[in-house]
């Protein structure tokens, strides 16, 4: 490791270190940020989605005390009451963030299941980042006693009940609002989005090692995510997939059309791909789009979405080695002077005020609508490590550490290239150093990337291959 590195990395671990909340004398979590400059709002509890992120890193370095009472934590405050009051959250969820609070002599914990978010939005990914969280710790350490006490059991059960519900939309994939979950914001992603899906493959994958196959309770539950698990796969890998071949089915694709053996099942209008992609789309290059609905196809590229989809065995061997040429091919587009770009490209004009209601955040390249995201350095890793591309991560690493170090951490970067620190980022935030963190250590050691697998490559019927 570079003096550079070994800087970085000694930095980013003490920002890490200072974050940690504690709860009765125990360290369960670490607060979003720690910027001085700006009022805290809601940045100073601890987010079970950006506390995922520094899990992983404290994993990986052995610290896995507090890991193990974060999820002790998410346990205690997961909703368990079935509701039918809307104002409630619903049973199985588990909070977007949590606050200690201190009363008189005591401490307790406040839990917000979004009910107190910008727009109020419910964290559709909070249970699923807990469960590839608790997978990890098992991977990592080798304790597989905690998954396995009727608590953690109970609440792997919940959240699977939470998420594999039927309800009006008749398809393999998860059907959830707009704004809720990492894009907390309205960016026209509602229905379908590419990042839940991914998600959602990655924790039944989870879900499936996790659940004891000796309790009886749990059998319905394993035959219920091996079957969604292989309808899941092969409707995304089917109709989310984008790359010449499939550009060029769409193209020619007949409309109206009727009946079981229909090409075009989501009734796509050819004349909605947008010119941009026609030229932007390299050969041998691929990614999966952001949406897919009746008659809506959101060709924007999401990169935690296809990140995850790698990263956890969605995509095929095939897809994962086309996303990283896609990378390779298109790196002043997605990943810029500071990586990675969060969506591209960025909604404008008319499109930016109506699909976002004109939020001044998630202006052109700013925000979610086209920022650039740093923490997404740690799945970059384990996806190029998977795909053999190591001097590109090498590359991105290098070029993200100095600046990152300079400009203290900042939650994400606007313009084009990344080239500024966003206008309302907060500095010293912590999954920026944990993504970091993570990423420099996987470099540094790929053999450990087998602690943070997030799930694995299965056939149509729901089988591993």
């Amino acid at each position: 490791m570079s003096d550079y590195a070994e800087t970085a990395s000694a930095k980013a671990r003490a920002l890490l270190e200072e974050s940690v909340v504690s709860y009765m004398g125990r360290p369960v979590g670490t607060v979003a940020a720690m910027d001085p400059g700006l009022e805290a709002l809601n940045y100073d509890q601890v987010f079970t989605r950006d506390f995922a992120i520094s899990a992983f890193a404290f994993l990986l370095e052995g610290r896995d005390d507090i890991v193990r009472n974060f999820l002790e934590v998410a346990v205690e405050l997961q909703s368990n009451e079935r509701q039918f009051d809307c104002f409630k959250p619903g049973q199985g969820l588990i909070p977007a963030s949590f606050k200690v609070e201190t009363h008189g002599a005591g401490q307790r914990l406040a839990a917000d299941f979004g009910e107190h978010a910008i727009a109020r939005v419910a964290p559709v990914d909070s249970g699923f980042w807990w469960l590839l969280t608790l997978q990890a710790y098992g991977q990592a350490t080798g304790d597989h006693t905690l998954v396995r006490t009727p608590p953690f059991q109970e609440a792997i059960r919940l959240v699977l009940d939470l998420s594999l519900v039927t309800r009006f939309d008749m398809f393999p994939t998860m059907l959830v609002p707009d704004g809720s979950f990492m894009i907390d914001r309205r960016m026209g992603v509602y229905g379908y989005p590419m990042d839940i899906q991914a998600q959602f493959y990655a924790a039944l994958c989870a879900a499936r090692h996790l659940l004891a196959t000796d309790e009886p309770d749990n059998a319905p539950y394993l035959a219920a995510v091996e079957e969604r698990l292989g309808h899941l796969a092969y409707h995304l890998r089917t109709y989310y997939w984008m790359d010449l071949g499939r550009l060029n089915q769409v193209y020619r694709y007949g409309v109206e059309e009727y009946g079981p053996t229909a090409a075009n099942q989501f009734n796509i209008q050819p004349e909605a791909i947008p010119d941009w992609l026609m030229d932007w789309l390299p050969e041998g290059g691929g990614y999966f789009v952001g949406n897919v609905g009746p008659g809506r196809m959101d060709y924007r590229f999401f990169a935690q979405g296809n990140l995850l989809a790698s990263a956890a065995g969605l995509s095929t061997p095939e897809q994962t080695v086309a996303l990283m040429g896609l990378y390779d091919t298109r790196r002043a587009d997605l990943l810029g002077d500071m990586p990675l770009k969060l969506c591209f490209p960025a909604l404008a004009g008319d499109e930016w005020r109506t699909l976002t209601g004109c939020d001044p955040k998630n202006r052109p390249w700013s925000y979610h609508n086209g920022g650039n995201w740093p923490m997404l350095l740690w799945l970059f890793a384990l996806v190029a490590l998977e795909a053999g591309d190591q001097e590109l991560l090498e590359t991105t690493l290098h070029d993200a550490g100095r600046r990152l170090v300079r400009e203290d951490w900042p939650e994400y970067f606007d313009g084009r290239a990344g080239r500024l620190v966003g206008r309302q980022a907060r500095r010293r935030q912590t999954w920026t150093a944990a993504g970091y963190l993570v990423a420099r250590h996987l470099l540094d050691r790929p053999e450990h990337a087998a602690w943070l697998r997030l799930g694995e490559h299965v056939d149509a019927a729901g089988c591993s291959t």
